[in-house]
């Protein structure tokens, strides 16, 4: 593609990225789901020597006794915690199975464009806009800081939102969006 096109094309895209309407994104449904990378305590109360704290490998499995590899990724703990206690009653009478999330280590938001440190970042409690910026290092030399694009995805596909970040610093009464796992910042 010749660098004329190029340019009305990169033109047009950021054009479509320009409004300054205020746009709520949703919030995320539901409980936590466990991911690859995170950290779980399994607790078997009537049997400790099968209690084990373990990280999720990255094919989404963890390894217990007796029950050996158990699929876990993209469960709840109340949802892993009713399968580990189904599977178990074969070897433990009435079995009472807590599961603790120890680490969250999957949930992680990308921050893009022209930011110090482009990358993916983990998610540590409630993380918002402007820290997430502060973690990739801040603006590069070329951004446009009014501009930010906050994409999330949402029940229906990608959601976007336009962060205006110099007005976020100046008016006290903005409201500063968090960031959730699997958002992206894009810094043109």
């Amino acid at each position: 593609m010749d660098w004329k096109r190029w340019t009305v094309l990169a033109a047009i895209c950021l054009a479509g990225c320009a409004s300054t309407q205020k746009t709520r994104l949703s919030e995320p449904e539901g409980p936590y789901r466990i991911g690859r990378e995170d950290v779980v305590e399994v607790a078997v109360f009537q049997a400790p020597e099968l209690s084990r704290t373990v990280p999720v490998r990255p094919d989404g499995k963890i390894s217990l006794p007796l029950l050996g590899d158990v699929e876990v990724a993209g469960k709840s703990a109340q949802e892993l915690a009713d399968e580990l206690r189904s599977k178990l009653e074969a070897v433990v009478q009435s079995p009472r199975v807590t599961v603790i999330i120890r680490e969250i280590n999957a949930a992680r938001i990308y921050v893009i464009g022209e930011v110090v440190h482009p990358g993916a970042y983990p998610v540590r409690g409630n993380l918002d806009a402007i820290q997430a910026l502060a973690l990739a290092g801040g603006f590069g030399d070329f951004a446009s800081r009014g501009r930010v694009l906050l994409i999330r995805k949402g029940p229906k596909g990608d959601e976007r939102m336009v962060v205006d970040y110099d007005e976020l610093v100046k008016n006290a009464d903005s409201v500063i969006p968090r960031m959730m796992p699997g958002d992206t910042l894009y810094v043109p």
